[in-house]
């Protein structure tokens, strides 16, 4: 049995005790703006148990929109593109802020939306932050591809910060990205956004870094949230 307690008249809870404090951090956590996601996520093939039991656990704002949408039976790069154009055209949806990717082979962390929103409230210089994950097998490399601070532009993976800081790239992975959805509104920008490349004319690459490789030329800054640690489930269920 526990102890007996002396109760109080009155107790106006932890939050109030420094009230300072407390707006300093609802503040960083900026969950008073407009903090409407959309959370755009391929679905061509099955998806492991371990990835869908994360997006369950997956914490989002208060009383804030979210939406997800499930893009079904197309090739990924295809995906996002057709996905992020239904969405520039929506009515309601084309105003929302923010545009999350959440691919069928990773496992993100519950609190991860909220991590990388604050990040990006934080940080008005970055259309793009993403969480930290690595390929699968023997030898993995962290997606931070490319230092921005680089030329020519390249895309070579990067060192994370085992501080959980943000590192900047010049590409990213899209397995969880949070983007903000006026950078798709840019004329400027090739489309399709994203597509998968495979020929003598314009070589071989993938849909991801297509993007970030025009994107970055027109002054788009991409980071990696290294706090925000995002598995990636293989076709046996192990978690890289």
């Amino acid at each position: 049995m526990s102890e007996p307690q002396i109760i109080s008249s009155y107790d106006g809870g932890v939050h109030n005790i420094d009230l300072n404090k407390t707006v300093s951090r609802l503040t960083k956590e900026g969950a008073y703006k407009d903090l409407r996601t959309i959370i755009i996520i391929p679905a061509l093939n099955k998806v492991d148990t371990k990835a869908v039991a994360s997006w369950w656990s997956l914490i989002t704002p208060p009383n804030q929109g979210v939406v997800r949408l499930f893009a079904m039976g197309m090739e990924v790069g295809e995906a996002y593109t057709k996905t992020i154009e239904s969405v520039l055209v929506h009515p309601d949806l084309k105003d929302w802020p923010y545009i999350l990717t959440m691919e069928a082979d990773n496992v993100v962390p519950a609190d991860g939306l909220l991590k990388l929103l604050t990040r990006m409230e934080e940080h008005p210089e970055y259309a793009c932050i993403g969480g930290l994950y690595f390929t699968k097998g023997m030898g993995g490399c962290a997606q931070i591809w490319g230092n921005p601070n680089e030329h020519p532009i390249n895309f070579k993976p990067q060192l994370p910060d085992p501080n959980g800081g943000l590192v900047p790239a010049t590409g990213t992975g899209m397995g969880f990205n949070l983007f903000r959805t006026k950078m798709f509104k840019d004329e400027r920008l090739r489309r399709p956004w994203f597509k998968t490349v495979a020929s003598k004319e314009e070589g071989v690459g993938t849909q991801d870094l297509h993007f970030w490789g025009d994107a970055f030329k027109h002054g788009y800054k991409a980071a990696i949230d290294c706090s925000v640690k995002v598995g990636h489930v293989d076709g046996s269920g192990f978690v890289w």
